[in-house]
């Protein structure tokens, strides 16, 4: 068969007696694969000690910017399954799922050589804006092929490759996981601190004599070394060697994503036209559905109307909340418990953590969609944010009690308040699409759909945004307390500079917090816990915002109908 009619859309129209059920595992896969997108924190603590590897050094990236390629590649998301829709129809399913293919996993090859070679901007390029295409595309091609399969079935339809894409990281994360463990190679040892003689230079950097040469150090405290893999010793290590694992691990992953999503793609076919479910009629399975119009209102009429705005508002700040806190959730878990719990709180539980958030995200998409047909869309997303603002200021409560007075109990209730704000936010992107078709009709409602996710591009910016700036201002201002509490005296012997210093030691990364408790008085309290109270405030402020719009919704005007 030639090349192009290999790819043509009529070369995968399905043969009489085609078994629909073959659809379903292979659109669940292409998911699954995109799906890791929501596990990328566990890169985090990798990717901001790639030339430290036990700890942050001078030259490695900081949080805020390894999350920004998160942040990156949920925007290209937004923008490409906008855009592809139309493409989608005109050469079908199988060419969006193999360009999805290749977008994907090159993303992750182009982000390992940018590991390698130590240039961000590669991982933007490749993760960030090459896979976020990829994970556009490979979002839009499995529902679009589902609907034409399923229209009897059009919730559970959708709500299986949706909820596939939730669940990714259920997956991804023990598989990232492990991966890193197995390429992860610890940096050269020189002594323990006290045994080597470190300075400081003009830069703020840390030095030592190695090997007849002054070479750059990091400096590992014993509870930085206790949060390590098992055997990592406080004390002084060469920067520059060693090797966290990200980077091999990215190639894997893309590697292994090819196979799966290259496979399903092609595993893709489409119902002949004309055809249909056997007993299905169609027109008595419309007269049974409850919407607020019978109407079909034209895509270009839709984003005329005062609802589709309303609604943009609703999908982008229930998406603005939950996804910035996904994009920081490993990091985030060890900064509020690490300290308090350190003997439960280590690498592998953040990680546990990271799993869990992706199974309520799952279970979100399919629980809460389904009970949008009894409840109704805008009590459901009034449900959505009422609650979420009691969660999200929940959580800095929890962080000062867990702080102030150390408890299992403050952790299972963190991990609960957590749990049920993943389940809105998964909730939230199952239960657009009918909401939409409630408004809008069910002619119109793809491209519609497609639209309104540049509500999700603007959430993957404002989200990651504005926890990683809130927390660094946040860890900046925790610095120069902590700092004030030191003797100068015992400042200046530990870090070989004054505190008049403080603000290059820190940009650095030779001041930290967990160097600073060592050397203030006893029982001061770990601010850790509460570097992410002011970005909890915000995000129940947006969700406040996100309820007043939810109430605003009314039936659309007739004047938007289109012609029947």
């Amino acid at each position: 068969m030639p090349a192009p009619r290999f790819f043509a859309k009529e070369a995968i129209y399905a043969p009489p007696g085609f078994n629909r059920w073959r659809i379903p595992p292979a659109s669940i896969a292409i998911h699954l694969c995109i799906g890791s997108a929501y596990a990328w924190s566990i890169f985090n603590p990798a990717l901001v000690k790639v030339r430290g590897v036990v700890a942050s050094a001078a030259d490695d990236w900081t949080l805020q910017q390894v999350v920004w390629v998160f942040t990156v590649a949920m925007v290209f998301l937004g923008l490409s399954a906008a855009v592809a829709g139309k493409w989608l129809e005109r050469v079908g399913p199988r060419t969006v799922g193999i360009v999805a293919t290749l977008c994907w996993s090159g993303g992750f090859v182009l982000g390992s050589l940018g590991v390698w070679l130590h240039q961000l901007w590669l991982l933007y390029l490749g993760y960030g804006v090459i896979g976020g295409c990829g994970l556009g595309l490979g979002y839009v091609s499995p529902v679009s092929t589902l609907i034409r399969w399923f229209p009897d079935r059009r919730g559970m339809a959708t709500g299986m490759a949706i909820m596939g894409f939730g669940g990714g990281a259920i997956i991804a994360t023990p598989l990232q996981e492990r991966l890193m463990q197995t390429f992860y190679q610890p940096p050269i040892f020189v002594d323990s601190a006290a045994e080597v003689h470190v300075t400081t230079g003009d830069s703020g950097r840390r030095f030592a004599m190695h090997g007849g040469a002054r070479r750059e150090v990091v400096e590992l405290t014993a509870a930085e070394a206790a949060k390590l893999p098992p055997g990592t010793r406080p004390g002084v290590y060469l920067v520059g060697t060693g090797d966290t694992g990200v980077g091999k691990a990215f190639l894997v992953l893309g590697a292994v994503y090819f196979v799966v999503m290259l496979a399903a793609a092609l595993s893709y076919r489409l119902p002949a036209p004309g055809w249909r479910p056997a007993g299905w009629d169609p027109a008595a399975t419309q007269t049974q559905r409850l919407m607020l119009t019978t109407h079909s209102i034209d895509a270009s009429a839709a984003i005329r109307t005062p609802q589709f705005y309303l609604l943009w508002i609703v999908l982008c700040f229930n998406v603005t909340a939950g996804i910035g806190v996904l994009g920081v959730a490993k990091t985030m878990m060890s900064d509020i418990f690490g300290s308090s719990l350190p003997t439960i709180v280590d690498g592998s539980f953040a990680a546990t953590y990271v799993l869990m958030i992706s199974l309520f995200n799952m279970l979100g998409r399919f629980g809460w969609a389904s009970a949008s047909d009894h409840l109704g869309r805008k009590l459901t997303y009034a449900i959505f944010f009422g609650a979420g603002v009691v969660l999200y200021l929940a959580i800095p409560w929890i962080a000062v009690q867990s702080s102030a007075r150390p408890s299992v109990m403050w952790l299972v209730l963190f991990y609960a308040v957590t749990m049920l704000i993943f389940t809105m936010y998964g909730g939230g992107f199952a239960t657009i699409p009918a909401y939409l078709a409630d408004l809008f009709g069910t002619k119109n409602v793809g491209a519609i759909h497609g639209r309104l996710l540049t509500a999700w591009s603007t959430a993957g910016v404002l989200g990651p945004w504005a926890i990683t700036a809130l927390r660094e201002s946040a860890r900046r201002q925790a610095l120069e307390r902590l700092a004030q509490a030191v003797s100068p005296g015992r400042f200046a012997e530990r870090f070989g500079a004054d505190t008049d210093q403080l603000p290059k030691l820190i940009e650095a990364k030779t001041v930290t917090i967990a160097k600073l408790l060592e050397l203030v008085p006893p029982g001061t309290v770990d601010p850790s816990a509460t570097l992410y109270n002011t970005t909890m405030y915000l995000m129940a402020g947006l969700l406040a915002v996100g309820f007043i719009a939810n109430a605003l919704v009314r039936p659309v005007a007739a004047r938007y109908y289109a012609a029947e």
